[in-house]
């Protein structure tokens, strides 16, 4: 609660407010006095909870320092944070790669190869929205309500986990086999912001537009590059953040830029100098030349003499 009321007054949080049950249902032990481990036999000793058997997920390394249980999807899961003493990696890759993120494609290279996009809300959709009409025929609160939210929940879960397991194995593919990864600087919150507008002033295409922020929040865009951005550390690779200014509507061989590059969605056609190639592949490529010029000349892109965006540099080196 100090804490809390610490943020509010520096301006970095809302007003503290009270925990709501089922959102963010957890609690921690901050000493490692409070509690004893025993890996051998794959239990933990809480206390008011006493002895408690676990499934490893992994072997834990280090000094146990806290442990926080957690409960999602009405499953528990307990967190140890440990200390250990971890060289520098050394990345045994040499390539660098552009990323151009989408929705017909989830992730595009620079080399014209892409991953498809998962789409696990889409997948689930029809199942979700007949148990959420079921929940709402119930009374509130109530034991039959309970039980309608319960498998509201169970495909929230389901969701959820697809959609971390698809993007856990595509970013460590990718910094297992790269030294360094480039991706636009998106901001999705702003990408994904509702178009309903006001009663004064009422959006266009609203329906439309929803749908879209649904497709891009299904993706995970910002997951996929916080994994990116720490996986690539863990490996000592590089990862960068560039501007995503005209990505798809400059031409990579004569550095034209023109909204007119871009004759429909997927097809890119420069009207300077006729070069053809698939408009993902090709902001896929400008993302490389950017990151490229952003470790030459520092912590701006500049581009046809006019100075872009900072763009964020990982404060990693290769070794």
């Amino acid at each position: 609660m100090d804490r809390a009321f610490k943020n509010f007054f520096a301006g970095r949080a809302g007003f503290p407010r009270f925990r709501k049950q089922g959102r963010g249902d957890s609690f921690r032990y901050p000493d490692s006095q409070q509690f004893k481990l025993d890996q051998g036999n794959s239990r933990i000793f809480l206390p008011k909870l006493g002895w408690l058997h676990y499934r490893n997920s992994r072997k834990i390394l280090g000094e146990p320092r806290n442990v926080t249980v957690s409960n999602r999807g009405g499953k528990s899961f307990i967190s140890i944070q440990t200390l250990r003493d971890v060289e520098k990696p050394k990345s045994t890759a040499t390539t660098a790669i552009g990323i151009d993120v989408g929705i017909a494609r989830f992730a595009t290279m620079n080399d014209g190869s892409y991953i498809a996009p998962l789409n696990s809300f889409k997948k689930h959709q029809v199942a979700l929205v007949k148990y959420q009409r079921r929940m709402s025929h119930k009374v509130k609160f109530s034991n039959n309500w309970k039980k309608a939210k319960a498998d509201v929940q169970k495909v929230h879960t389901k969701i959820t986990n697809a959609r971390k397991d698809y993007l856990h194995k595509i970013s460590t593919t990718l910094s297992k086999n790269h030294a360094l990864v480039c991706v636009e600087n998106l901001q999705v919150s702003n990408m994904s912001r509702s178009a309903a507008g006001t009663i004064e002033q009422p959006g266009k295409m609203v329906r439309q537009k929803a749908g879209l922020n649904r497709s891009i929040l299904d993706q995970g865009w910002g997951m996929f590059r916080t994994q990116l951005e720490y996986k690539l550390e863990w490996s000592g690779g590089m990862f960068l953040a560039v501007p995503p200014q005209n990505t798809s509507r400059t031409c990579p061989h004569c550095d034209h830029v023109s909204q007119d590059n871009r004759k429909t969605q997927s097809q890119f056609e420069c009207v300077s100098c006729g070069y053809k190639n698939n408009a993902d592949v090709v902001g896929a490529m400008n993302i490389l030349e950017r990151g490229y010029r952003l470790l030459a000349c520092g912590d701006v892109v500049l581009s046809h003499s006019k100075k872009q965006e900072p763009a964020e540099v990982s404060q990693l080196a290769f070794s």
